[in-house]
């Protein structure tokens, strides 16, 4: 019995060593084989226009005048044979011969060997630019540049001039152009006074990083002679225009003239002693000088009715608008793009350009307008409003109005 619980003992000792040196073995196999993960790096490539630029030697420059794109092949070591058929490795993408001096461009060359040619980048313009693949044979493909839209908001007082305070307020000079086409139907801007306010929330359109013009203006408020002037954009129908607190539309039928800069030499009148025949007889129109060339744009939305040359009024185009109006610009010297019979055009579109043909003494437009097919004073016309928010739409474009002017009142 006692030998019985010995050896009994002695077999517990062993089985208790033996499952230690298990567990032992197991625990120290894990420790060993274990496989230890370090992070890895990532290496950082550089990437310009797509392509990773790690393994080439890069050479900028800009278009110098009269370079042009052969030239420029050459020199890099394009093959001549390829430089003579460019045209056909275009394939219509991009026009080689049109190469702008102080463009930019980007050579990327193999860093191996002769240096090969392998990628040209030309800037076409801040959003857009093409590629020559020169890895085998030639590709050529066209891109455009991400434009990312970023909301801002501006305000000033004007002092002098809205151009200087836009200038002054480091925004881009050309929001006071987009402000004058907005309210040129409501505000004079020839006629605003040191004092004037205006606040304004807009899109500045910028690629990689760098600002390159404004977008779209969203709302803005312009305080003139003491009484603000709310403009907020807001589409319906498909069409956007820019409309007052009321909803009504700031844009009118009518432009109030059909130039942008002119100077009046001669009224409306019944009797207006001619400058040429010398005599006496009515004037139903009102003669703007401006230099030869100058762009006449139609004060509404219509149809053309004549566009040829008639006597005295030399070249002419008549157009007929809505509610019975007609507009004439006479003395043309030439018309613009598609004006023809029947072509419909929109407000302020091109229609011809400032010239002295027919009976006249220098380069000015004749400007009139009919309504019944009766000649009435173009500076007395009273331009109807464009429609205004539609009753379906008065409720989004209040819900709309509402928080773009509550966003102008925090505007500094």
């Amino acid at each position: 019995m006692e030998f019985t619980k010995k050896k009994l003992s002695l077999f517990i000792t062993i089985g208790l060593l033996i499952v230690a040196s298990i567990v032992a073995f197991v625990a120290f196999k894990d420790f060993i084989f274990e496989p230890i993960v370090h992070p890895v790096a990532k290496i950082a490539q550089k990437i310009e226009y797509g392509i990773v630029t790690d393994s080439f030697k890069i050479d900028r420059s800009e278009i110098k005048s009269g370079e042009n794109l052969g030239g420029i092949f050459l020199r890099l070591g394009v093959d001549q044979k390829i430089i003579g058929n460019l045209d056909a490795y275009t394939d219509g993408n991009f026009n080689i011969r049109k190469l702008r001096t102080g463009n930019t461009y980007t050579a990327m060359m193999s860093n191996v060997g002769n240096s090969k040619l392998m990628y040209f980048v030309y800037t076409i313009n801040d959003t857009s630019y093409v590629v020559f693949d020169f890895r085998d044979s030639l590709h050529v493909r066209t891109h455009a540049k991400e434009v990312v839209r970023n909301l801002k908001s501006v305000s000033g007082v004007i002092n002098s001039s809205l151009w200087a305070t836009m200038q002054k307020s480091g925004v881009d000079p050309n929001m006071a152009v987009a402000l004058a086409n907005i309210y040129q139907w409501t505000i004079d801007f020839y006629a605003i006074q040191k004092g004037d306010a205006f606040k304004v929330i807009y899109e500045e359109l910028s690629v990689d990083g760098k600002s390159i013009s404004i977008g779209e203006i969203h709302s803005a408020v312009f305080n003139h002679n003491g009484k603000e002037y709310f403009a907020h954009r807001y589409e319906q129908d498909n069409i956007t225009d820019y409309f007052d607190e009321k909803g009504q539309n700031l844009r009118k039928e009518f432009l109030k003239a059909p130039l942008k800069f002119a100077r009046i030499t001669s009224k409306f009148s019944n009797s207006r002693l001619h400058p040429i025949l010398r005599i006496r007889r009515p004037h139903h129109g009102v003669d703007y000088a401006a230099p030869k060339g100058t762009p006449v744009h139609t004060i509404g939305r219509g149809t053309v009715v004549k566009a040829s040359y008639a006597g005295g009024a030399g070249r002419l185009v008549s157009i007929k608008h809505n509610n019975g109006y007609t507009t004439s610009y006479m003395h043309l010297a030439g018309f613009g793009p598609g004006i023809r019979p029947g072509a419909s055009v929109s407000q302020g579109q091109v229609i011809g350009y400032v010239g002295s043909s027919g009976l006249s003494t220098g380069p000015h437009l004749d400007f009139r307008v009919y309504k019944n097919n009766v000649a009435i004073d173009p500076l007395k016309i009273e331009s109807p409003p464009a429609l205004p928010i539609a009753a379906s739409f008065k409720t989004d474009f209040d819900s709309v109005r509402v928080l773009y002017e509550k966003n102008l009142k925090l505007v500094r």
